[in-house]
Parts: structure tokens; sequence; C-alpha cells
């Protein structure tokens, strides 16, 4: 039998412009293909000291509990933390990880005949979700491979619905001071909604940190978005938080699926929340395994964008793909960013000393 049937005659324009997001290689995956092991990952951002001993009791201790389901608020993850952050509990949105909490923005807040603002290089989950919802994708060149604010506050128009800032940004680390920003803000009509992504804050030195959740109060159109997938290892389960007005949340929480977030993942957040050496230790390690991979960068005359975050992106040139299926056959994963228009450059997840050392000894193998 045959048909014409098409599904994309079916969908949405902008669903069809999409492709799928890109994750980074699996560690199985390359298993598969090259039947090699010893893998080291240092692909996709994650914590290389994996999960803390007190999210594995606590996750331990509820699993006998699975056959319900949990608590659709999430009220004790949001009290935890809205102690934390000095905010009130009905200001807190929660996600299926930090990229649900962008989607429902947009899908709360963006119409198709709305414009969208991000910049060159940032988060590809941006234009991602601007398009699906058949909104008009801005995208403001970069500046030093981040945020031009200026020229992203002269691009605001009246069809300005949104706008996006990584901070520090995925995938160059490039990183914006407080006073940067708060002068954005200042210029930002209030029917545009700011998106701070702060999914790599923590890895920021305290005294560099911009006080954004205390900004609401004087900016009610600014949304800080954060994760436990980085500094606090849970990527694998999922979990992140929007603070807003309460007045933004509210109509967030409309539309949020119910149960957006598991038993573990809320479980494992709350641990991982209160558990502050473990946090601690995470940065460290960070610290440490960046500065190994810039004095490997400096004595091999490499250029790379000097990070705020726990990766470091390296400018190979021209042959960046070739090096990338090179050091794939060396049981090394990295993260290549052609997709984010930065065809000479890979990007390099800090791990541990041993794992930083693995990328650097393939490096040296496969540099002419």
């Amino acid at each position: 039998m045959t048909t014409s049937f098409n599904a994309a005659d079916l969908a949405l324009p902008g669903i069809r412009q999409l492709q799928p997001y890109q994750a980074g290689k699996p560690i199985e995956e390359l298993e598969r293909e090259l039947g090699i092991t010893d893998i080291v990952k240092l692909a996709s951002n994650e914590n290389p000291l994996g999960v803390s001993p007190a999210v594995q009791a606590a996750l331990t201790a509820a699993v006998s509990g699975l056959a319900r389901y949990p608590d659709a608020n999430g009220f004790y993850l949001k009290d935890a933390l809205a102690t934390k952050f000095s905010v009130e509990i009905n200001q807190i949105t929660l996600g299926n990880g930090s990229n649900d909490v962008l989607e429902l923005l947009a899908r709360t807040f963006v119409q198709p005949h709305h414009e969208v603002i991000f910049s060159q290089h940032a988060f590809v989950v941006y234009p991602l979700v601007t398009k699906a919802i058949g909104a008009t994708a801005v995208q403001v060149p970069a500046k030093d491979y981040g945020h031009d604010l200026d020229a992203m506050a002269a691009a605001i128009n009246h069809n300005t619905r949104m706008v996006f800032i990584a901070n520090p940004n995925n995938p160059t680390g490039t990183f914006l001071g407080k006073n940067e920003i708060e002068a954005f803000l200042e210029k930002v009509p209030e029917h545009v909604l700011v998106v701070l992504d702060e999914a790599y804050y923590e890895y920021v030195p305290e005294h560099q940190r911009a006080p954004s959740m205390q900004w609401i109060d004087r900016f009610p159109n600014l949304i800080v978005s954060r994760t436990f997938s980085k500094a606090y290892g849970l990527a694998g389960l999922r979990a992140g938080f929007a603070v807003s007005h309460a007045s933004v949340a509210d109509l967030m929480n409309r539309i949020r699926q119910p149960f957006n977030m598991n038993q573990l993942a809320l479980t494992a957040a709350l641990a991982a929340l209160l558990d502050e050496k473990f946090l601690h230790d995470s940065v460290a390690v960070n610290q440490q395994g960046m500065q190994q991979l810039t004095d490997f960068c400096d004595r091999k005359g490499l250029n790379y964008i000097p990070s705020h975050g726990n990766f470091l992106t390296i400018e190979v040139g021209p042959k960046a793909g070739e090096y990338y299926e090179a050091l794939l056959h060396a049981g090394v994963i990295v993260r290549p960013v052609a997709g984010y228009e930065l065809p000479n450059h890979l990007r390099v997840s800090i791990g541990l000393a041993d794992e930083n050392d693995a990328f650097c000894q393939a490096m040296e193998r496969i540099l002419p």
C-alpha cells in the first residue's frame, strides 16, 4: 500500500526548521562503535566527582516510596531554596532540568508575532524553544565570544518579548560582571522579560557573583534560572529551577507538567543543596583542572577562551573535526562546537586530574 502521508506537512513551521539537540556522545555509544574501553568523557560539562555520598544515601532511602507520586509542588525543595537564596516560595518554579524551565518561560509568554533575543555562540536551546513556538529568533553578534549587551539592548523593539542571557555562557565560558548586567536591566522595558541563565553560577568566584535573585524586586521582568546538573552533580536526574516575580511563577506553574520533577530528583536536589562540602570540593577540583588544561594550552601555544564555567573552549584550527575524531579513537570524548559557529574550536569539560591528563596526552600525539 502506498501513501503520500508526510508528518512534516502537519507540523508547525517552526518545528520543521529545527534539528534535534545534539548531546555529547555517551561512553556506551563509543564503546559500541569502536570496541574500546577505559574511555574518558569530557564532553557534557558533568561533575567529575560524581554524586555526593549524602545524595546517594538520600536516594537509597527514597527508593521504597517510588510507587507513590511525588509532591507535585516540591514543597521541601522549594522551602530549602527559598531559605538559601532569601526569596519567597511562591517565586520558585521547579523544572525537569533548567532546560524545562526555559521552555516553560517561552511557552508561557512568547507568541508567534514576538521576537526573542540571544547572543551568537549562546546556548542552542534559546533558538530551539523560540522557533518551536513560531516566534522570531534574533541572534546578536558576539563580542569577544560573549554577549554584547549594548547591541542586545539596541535590538529590543515593540515586538521583543524575551531576552536570554547565559552567564557564564555555554559553550564559550565568557562572563558578564554584575555592573554590566545591572546597567542592561535598567535599559530594558518592562514588557520584555530577561532570562538570566546561571547554570554555571557556582563556579564563579564569590566576589564576582551578581546578586541576581535580589534584583527581582527592582526588576520584576527578570527571571533567574539555575540547575543541579553541573556543580551539584545531578545531570542524570534532571533538576532545575527558576526564581522570578511571584506573578511570573504563578503563570509558569499553570502550564508546568504535573510531577515534572520526579521523586528521586526532588530527593537528590534537596540533599545536594544541603551538602555544602561536596559543592566546595567540586569547585576546588574544577579550579585545579582548569589550571591543568590552561597550562597545557599555554605550553602548546593553543589559544583558548578564558572560562568561568567547568569547561574550556580551545582553538585548534580548521582540523578541529579531524582532531575530534582522533580523540574518539584515543578514547577521549570532547565536544565539537561547529554548530555554535565555532568550527575551529573544541570544548573540553574539566575532569579529574587523570582524565584531564588523558586529554593532554592524546592531544600531544595528535597535534602536528
